[in-house]
């Protein structure tokens, strides 16, 4: 049979988990399914899948094979995009994913431009407090705030943030302002617990990484309800620079102990790596780092 036949046959029942699930997805009989996943283990002298009553799930062997056939399987399909002229016009399913408050302030409006400018195209954007792997999760491109590890994805610089301390002017005015770290110890604190935020507040100290035991009076689960409770003038936290943009503008926040502050974060866009980009990654791409380069908040 046709290698890449069977390499196709191998990654349905894989990301289907069964051999009937796969067959439908692949307009397939069950048996034929069976018999191109039979004929591939046979060439490759090794089993791809152990089987039992209930479950299908790839071996050690096929696991790897797995992330080995997806690749070799989106290069074909990418070259041929390319050779008939698909690339001219994008089209299909693009998943994104981003930082909760920054895809909904930033994100959301470019993919709207993205799916009006062309409508042979869907979006799936999921936006998370984390850091997302693209190839386990199967992310076309993802939006990373923070500096970047070595990996195997590509990545565009497109601004960076700050990490900030803000409080309300009303607050700042009943209890003073904060001229050193130790002032801190007589404020009030609000923390929040997504992301990477924690109970030690990190600042540069004299061109040195330093950290902050806090003692908050109040703990939340989300960025966005520590700056309302800010906003409420309760007290003081700990915010990137975006998240804030619109209050900092509006002189609804202020920001306190700038001295103190880490060096910025960039921030990048991330994709798989691959000899070729999809058009759909390729244009996503090319508007969201116009839009995001022109940000003066993330300048």
């Amino acid at each position: 049979m046709d290698q890449l036949h069977l390499m196709k046959v191998f990654v349905a029942v894989a990301e289907e988990g069964g051999f009937a699930p796969a067959s439908r997805r692949l307009n397939m009989s069950p048996p034929a399914v069976t018999r191109a996943v039979a004929a591939l283990e046979s060439e490759l002298g090794v089993m791809l899948f152990t089987r039992t009553t209930r479950i299908v799930k790839t071996t050690d062997a096929g696991s790897r094979y797995l992330e080995d056939a997806r690749r070799i399987i989106q290069d074909i399909e990418l070259a041929n995009e390319a050779v008939i002229g698909i690339n001219s016009e994008p089209k299909g399913l693009l998943s994104v994913t981003a930082p909760v408050l920054f895809g909904q302030r930033y994100i959301v409006p470019g993919l709207v431009e993205y799916l009006n400018r062309y409508p042979q195209t869907q979006v799936e954007a999921i936006f998370l407090d984390r850091v997302v792997n693209l190839l386990e999760e199967g992310f076309d491109v993802g939006i990373r705030i923070g500096v970047l590890p070595d990996s195997s994805m590509r990545a565009k610089k497109v601004g960076h943030v700050r990490v900030l301390l803000v409080a309300s002017p009303d607050y700042l005015s009943q209890r003073g302002i904060p001229q050193n770290l130790d002032d801190l110890k007589n404020h009030t604190l609000i923390s929040s617990q997504s992301g990477s935020m924690s109970h030690d507040w990190k600042f540069d100290l004299k061109g040195r990484k330093t950290a902050f035991h806090i003692h908050p009076r109040l703990m939340v689960s989300t960025n966005q309800a520590a700056i309302n409770a800010a906003l409420e003038s309760f007290g003081i936290t700990r915010v990137i620079s975006y998240q804030v943009a619109d209050e900092l503008k509006a002189g609804r926040l202020k920001v306190v102990l700038e001295n103190y502050e880490l060096p910025r974060i960039p921030i990048h866009i991330v994709h798989r790596e691959s000899r070729l980009s999809s058009s759909k990654v390729r244009s996503f791409i090319d508007l969201m780092a116009q839009r995001l380069s022109n940000e003066l908040s993330l300048t």
